[in-house]
């Protein structure tokens, strides 16, 4: 009997405790898109890719070009220079895929470019999230936009354009 009351206290404080903690909502989408700075970096982005996607593009039409070459040759050459044009043409494909990998492979130079441009904005986001948590006792701050369990926030307890303010973008 002693047990199930003191377990029954614990639960109790455990619950108070827990109503206790101030909790507050961002809108990542929201705070980034007022953002001059993070605009420009996603056009400058969006400019080496496709800068770098015609690079590869170019390589595999030229690939395409050498096997349509090949194909009109293919009655005229000898085996070596079948062997040898297909080795050429696998060469070229070859080519087009690691430069495809070096420039958007998980590690490429896209990852890299976007990792030290965006990086610099994400933390200074961070440390505002972080000086208005500690300013006003926050214990937790969801982001409302990849939170997918959240159903409903009530927007009183949304911080957004507190954290836009604090960066110097007023709303």
């Amino acid at each position: 009997m002693n047990k199930i009351i003191t377990v029954s206290c614990l639960m109790l404080l455990c619950s108070f405790a827990g109503m206790a903690q101030k909790f507050a909502l961002i809108d990542m989408e929201y705070i980034l898109k007022n953002i001059p700075a993070y605009e420009m970096t996603n056009e400058q982005l969006s400019q080496v890719s496709k800068k770098w996607q015609n690079e590869v593009e170019a390589i595999q039409q030229e690939a395409q070009n050498m096997y349509k070459n090949y194909q009109s040759d293919l009655v005229f050459l000898s085996a070596e220079m079948k062997t040898k044009r297909e080795e050429e043409i696998v060469k070229k494909e070859q080519e087009a895929q690691d430069l495809k990998r070096k420039y958007f492979g998980p590690e490429g130079e896209l990852y890299k470019k976007r990792e030290s441009l965006m990086k610099p904005i994400q933390d200074e986001v961070y440390n505002a999230v972080k000086e208005i948590s500690e300013d006003k006792g926050y214990q937790i701050v969801w982001d409302r936009a990849s939170a997918m369990s959240i159903i409903f926030a009530s927007p009183k307890i949304d911080i957004s354009n507190e954290v836009l303010i604090k960066l110097g973008y007023s709303k």
